[in-house]
């Protein structure tokens, strides 16, 4: 079975050496995506809005991928302070309705551009 980088021109291009989206067997592996926009500017308003970014940037590669959120298995949240758990999970549930996927919030200490939050997930092909 093949693979497939996902690599679309409505999201930020990678500095680094990995693929925004990768397909497998009908899965849908998308990359850590942190609070930026197409230009490159972080959106650090508040924690809701980076949580919303990520998202945005998130549904940018499933769509390109031929998937969107309600076809998420699983997502990994890792955000620099716990206390930011609250507003990010309520956040996440807005965007998400109620589609509920397998989740993790893991608190680590920081992230580039001086964001608080990175997003990755796993999603099937629609």
């Amino acid at each position: 079975m093949s693979i497939q980088l996902i690599s679309p021109d409505t999201v930020l291009t990678p500095k680094g050496h990995y693929s925004p989206g990768v397909i497998h067997n009908g899965i849908v592996y998308v990359s850590g995506q942190l609070p930026l926009n197409k230009e490159g500017k972080a959106i650090l308003d508040s924690i809701e809005a980076q949580v919303t970014q990520c998202m945005h940037n998130i549904a940018l590669i499933l769509d390109a991928s031929g998937s969107d959120f309600q076809h998420i298995l699983k997502v990994s949240i890792f955000i620099s302070d716990i206390s930011f758990w609250p507003k990010v999970n309520e956040t996440f549930a807005q965007i998400m309705g109620n589609h509920k996927p397998a989740r993790i919030v893991v608190p680590c200490k920081e992230f580039n551009y001086g964001a608080s939050v990175e997003i990755e997930c796993i999603a099937a092909v629609k």
